[in-house]
């Protein structure tokens, strides 16, 4: 039976016990090697699994994907929301003439910031099927009370709370993919799950159009007051299905409902045979351990370095820049329509391609992350430079080109969360602590940096931008190369410790065929002496 439920060639190998000196490389090389691959996984990795391991993967799909990514999608609603109810008459009606707005954002980053961690943390002793779910009705009933504060005051305590509670999902949700999914699955499920919440960006400003069109004055309520209802509305019924439907983790918690026994087993098999961990207690030891290890103080900067490195996007400065009087190109101006709409193909643009190079990281390259992280990044600087040293009006249409390419090369994120995955997959408390670790650490800066390099006053040109954007990105190249050197070392130390190991059992074997002879030989002369002496008796 269990040669009928595994997709492997001959017997899947199984990885030593070596710990630090493990590699991302030899764990995905491994899976991808006993798995035989068809056209069809490649379009889709679970459609080469026999039938009872693409059965278990499309519940785990069904379940695990959709709340993350619905998740992900009310997550940012509930963020970015602030933004659209402050231009449709929130500012009037609590009176935020000043900086209110900026210090009600400022205060959620404080709350996203402080909760990561522990969140993450979190993880590792609670199931995330119970942790994650009240995360998100939590920040749900945050979010319907804001529809109801009078002041900018009470707004300031409730946007804490929204950061806070949010804090958790997105660490958290790429901490649960890795703890189901191998290396040559986790990159598209990575990106699908972060790109929904880029769709949830984009849906809030037509979800404030249509509550302020719709329902501004019903029940005496300001169209700004109904955003807020109606994101609650949506967010509080999946945070229940998640109390139901999420599943928990398979090496650290109980079979989930919805699973039959032998699933269980075999979703456990899938992750102890690429060598993956279960939870380990904290000691002295662990501590001074996770301490010691580069991957502490290197692989969360690579993600900060990602997600500082990107291009704020200037087109819809650029165009409105055409009806400044006198107009930097006389007879060229656009509409408001057009200042809107014209930028939103980078938008499809950059949805198409981030689909791509997840299907190329898990596929082509085999779930080796570090071949689309430089590919990432010359596309960025193939873009940023030209923004930086053209003029702005000498080549309207390759300007056009430019902004709609800004986000080709900007995809790299979810998939440095899945390399953290698969380098730290022998522990699972350092896999947690490493993704929240750079996911905070990437707010940080973002929080502060974009006020230096990134004005609206810098806008359309933002040479400063760019000039960060170029920095950022060969930075980018060269810590994805520190990283593979440290890789590499850890292979090869890996690599002798195995042979010196294997030495020192052919020693002990040689000594053991030694000593077998020296007895053998021992027993023949003892047998001839009394052979001797029963013939002369």
């Amino acid at each position: 039976m269990a040669t009928k439920t595994l997709a492997y060639e001959g017997n899947p190998p199984v990885p030593a016990p070596a710990r630090d000196s493990d590699t991302a490389s030899v764990e995905t090389e491994d899976i991808h090697k006993i798995v035989k691959q068809t056209w069809k996984g490649r379009i889709w990795d679970t459609l080469d699994l026999p039938k009872e391991e693409r059965k278990l993967m499309f519940k785990v799909d069904a379940l695990l994907l959709t709340f993350a990514s619905l998740g992900y999608f009310l997550k940012n609603l509930d963020q970015t929301n602030i933004n659209n109810a402050f231009l449709s008459g929130m500012k009037e009606d609590l009176h935020m003439h000043g900086n209110e707005l900026v210090t009600a954002v400022s205060i959620w980053t404080a709350g996203y910031v402080i909760g990561q961690i522990p969140s993450n943390l979190l993880l590792t002793r609670v199931s995330p099927r119970y942790v994650i779910p009240a995360l998100e009705f939590s920040w749900g009933i945050a979010t319907l009370a804001s529809y109801a504060v009078k002041s900018y005051k009470a707004l300031y305590g409730l946007r804490f709370l929204v950061g806070l509670f949010e804090s958790g999902f997105y660490p958290g949700i790429h901490y649960l993919l890795g703890g189901w999914y191998t290396p040559r699955e986790i990159g598209k499920r990575a990106m699908i799950f972060w790109l929904a919440g880029s769709m949830g960006q984009m849906f809030s400003g037509f979800l404030q159009a249509a509550a302020y069109t719709n329902l501004n004055g019903v029940h005496g309520l300001a169209g700004w007051r109904w955003l807020f209802i109606i994101d609650a509305i949506i967010t509080l019924p999946i945070a229940l299905f998640g109390f139901f439907f999420l599943p928990g983790l398979p090496l650290q918690d109980k079979k989930e409902w919805w699973l039959t026994e032998e699933e269980n087993k075999l979703a456990i098999s899938r992750l102890t045979r690429i060598g993956r961990k279960g939870k380990e207690p904290w000691t002295k030891n662990k501590i001074k351990k996770l301490f010691s290890t580069w991957h502490i103080y290197v692989l969360p900067l690579q993600y900060v370095l990602w997600n500082n490195g990107g291009i704020q996007q200037p087109m819809g400065y650029y165009l409105k820049s055409f009806n400044k009087k006198p107009p930097p190109v006389p007879g060229r101006s656009y509409t408001v329509p057009q200042i809107n709409n014209l930028p939103l193909p980078a938008t499809g643009i950059h949805i198409v391609t981030a689909l791509f190079f997840a299907w190329l990281d898990d596929d082509v390259f085999k779930g080796r992350r570090w071949p689309t992280m430089y590919i990432g990044a010359v596309i960025m600087l193939a873009v940023a430079i030209p923004l930086r040293v053209l003029p702005l009006y000498n080549n309207i249409n390759g300007h056009f080109a430019l902004y709609w390419l800004v986000g080709v090369g900007h995809s790299a994120g979810p998939l440095i969360l899945a390399w953290i995955n698969q380098i730290n997959h022998d522990d699972t408390e350092k896999r947690a602590l490493l993704i929240a670790m750079g996911n905070d650490l990437a707010y940080v800066v973002q929080a502060v940096g974009p006020n230096f390099y990134w004005k609206t006053t810098d806008f359309p040109a933002a040479r400063k931008g760019m000039t960060v954007v170029i920095i950022m990105q060969v930075l980018h190249i060269l810590w994805t190369t520190l990283i593979l050197y440290f890789l590499r070392r850890d292979k090869r130390r890996a690599q002798e410790i195995k042979a010196q190991r294997a030495a020192a059992g052919a020693d002990v074997d040689e000594e053991e065929d030694k000593a077998s002879s020296e007895g053998e030989q021992v027993d023949r002369e003892v047998k001839d002496t009394l052979g001797e002496e029963e013939k002369r008796a």
